[in-house]
C-alpha cells in the first residue's frame, strides 16, 4: 500500500467534505425542527451522500471516456477547480461550488432540506465528485488505491454526519470564529493537494514531452 496515497486521499476527503463547515449550515437550515425531525434529515442527507459519492466512483470514469475526456485533460481541470475553492476557503467567502446565494435561499424554504442543500452540494458538491475522479484515476485500477478513495470519504461523510448530529452542542463550543479557522487551515490544505493534482495531470499529458 502506497502511505503517500492513502494519505493523500484522507486529506483530500476531508478537505473537500469540510465536515466542521457543515455546523453552521444545519444549524441554519434545521433551527424550525424539532431533534427527531433533524436527525432523520441528517440521517437521509449522509446516505444521499454516500451513494452519490459511491455511484461517481463506480461509474465516474466510465462516463468521462464516452464524453471523450481525457483523464489528464480533467485532472488538470479539477485541480484548477479545486484551487479555487480553496482560495474561498483562505478568504472566508461562499463558494459557489457548495452553493450559490440564490439556492442557500432555497434552501431556507424547503420542507426537507436533506437532499438539497446538505447532501448535494454541500456534501457531494462538483468539488468532491471532482476529487474522487481524480483520485480514481491516480488509483489506476489498483483494489487497495480504490477500497483506500471508499474508506477516506466514507470516514468524512461519516465525520460530517456526527458534525451534523451535534452541530448545537459543537455550534456552541466552537463558536463562529473556531469553524472559520479549521476552514482556513483546510483552505491551505487543498491549495497544495489542487496544485499538486494539476501538475500530475501536466505530466500524464505527455505535454512537456513533445516540447
Amino acid at each position: 500500500m502506497d502511505h503517500r496515497f492513502v494519505a493523500t486521499a484522507f486529506a483530500t476527503a476531508f478537505t473537500i467534505v469540510d465536515p466542521i463547515a457543515m455546523i453552521p449550515i444545519t444549524l441554519a437550515t434545521t433551527e424550525d425542527d424539532t431533534p427527531a425531525r433533524r436527525r432523520t434529515i441528517i440521517n437521509q442527507a449522509a446516505l444521499v451522500a454516500a451513494g452519490v459519492a459511491t455511484f461517481m466512483g463506480v461509474a465516474g470514469g466510465t462516463l468521462l471516456a464516452y464524453l471523450g475526456i481525457s483523464l489528464a485533460a480533467f485532472t488538470i481541470a479539477g485541480g484548477v477547480l479545486l484551487f479555487l475553492i480553496s482560495i474561498d476557503m483562505i478568504f472566508g467567502r461562499p463558494t459557489g461550488a457548495k452553493g450559490t446565494p440564490r439556492e442557500e435561499r432555497e434552501a431556507m424554504e424547503a420542507t426537507n432540506p436533506a437532499v438539497f442543500p446538505l447532501a448535494i452540494p454541500m456534501l457531494v458538491g462538483p468539488g468532491t465528485i471532482t476529487t474522487i475522479l481524480i483520485l480514481v484515476n491516480l488509483a489506476r485500477g489498483h483494489i487497495g488505491s480504490l477500497v483506500t478513495i471508499f474508506l477516506a470519504f466514507g470516514s468524512a461523510i461519516a465525520a460530517a454526519w456526527v458534525c451534523m448530529l451535534f452541530a448545537p452542542v459543537l455550534g456552541r463550543a466552537m463558536g463562529t470564529t473556531g469553524v472559520h479557522v479549521v476552514s482556513r487551515l483546510l483552505g491551505i490544505i487543498l491549495a497544495g493537494l489542487a496544485v499538486q493534482f494539476v501538475l500530475n495531470g501536466i505530466g500524464e499529458s505527455h505535454v512537456l514531452h513533445a516540447l
